[in-house]
């Protein structure tokens, strides 16, 4: 893996999902997460404005600021632009990993399979984001990790301070999460003391297990 983005991915084990965030929100919403002790947060390209609020939060925040949901080469070019220090797949996209190793920017490609996962860490994804995880749990992540002990597991979707220790002690390497930090309603009531508890639960859930 590349360093600097991909370190903290790893080393604080949370990716933290602003989806939908506006853009005049989200630096703040960005700090919340961040005082949380997450030190990766993802915008997702369906965002409205999504250059500009990575452009703003990149501004805002100690923290590596990636983009998720990228479907294709061009949003991840142009997010790489904007500042993007890593990207984030719901699929195996070959030219969506190919851009983002071309210029340098780590990426967790989505996978569900074991096949998927392993043709997107051989295609040069630095981490694989199984997704959706909801689907198969905790089990299905050490079901894939069993054969597959050299990919970085980013479990997604359904991810919560409550499972994200189980999800540890499957063998992810790391969670992404969103609406259990990002809480829209505590986006829509300025309660950024809110977003931040619930980073910190999630945080401190995935440093249990690893304890």
């Amino acid at each position: 893996m590349r360093p600097d983005s991909a370190e903290r991915i790893a080393d604080t084990g949370v990716i933290a999902i602003l989806r939908g965030v506006a853009v005049e929100d989200a630096p703040d919403v960005a700090e919340a997460v961040a005082d949380g002790g997450v030190t990766a947060l993802e915008i997702t390209a369906d965002t409205p404005n999504v250059t500009a609020a990575i452009e703003a939060v990149a501004d805002r925040v100690d923290a590596a600021v990636g983009v998720g949901t990228v479907l294709d080469a061009e949003t991840t070019r142009a997010a790489q632009l904007a500042g993007a220090e890593f990207v984030v797949t719901p699929t195996v996209n070959r030219e969506v990993i190919r851009t983002a190793n071309r210029y340098g920017t780590p990426i967790a490609a989505g996978a569900y399979t074991p096949t998927e996962a392993l043709d997107a860490f051989e295609a040069g994804a630095d981490f694989v984001k199984v997704f959706p995880a909801k689907t198969g749990g905790p089990d299905h992540v050490a079901a894939l990790g069993g054969p597959l002990a050299q990919i970085p597991l980013v479990p997604t979707g359904g991810v919560s301070a409550d499972n994200a220790r189980a999800y540890i002690e499957a063998g992810a390497t790391a969670v992404g999460v969103g609406s259990a930090i990002v809480d829209h309603d505590a986006v829509e009531a300025g309660a950024y003391d809110r977003i931040a508890a619930n980073a910190r639960a999630v945080v401190e859930a995935v440093a249990a297990a690893r304890d």
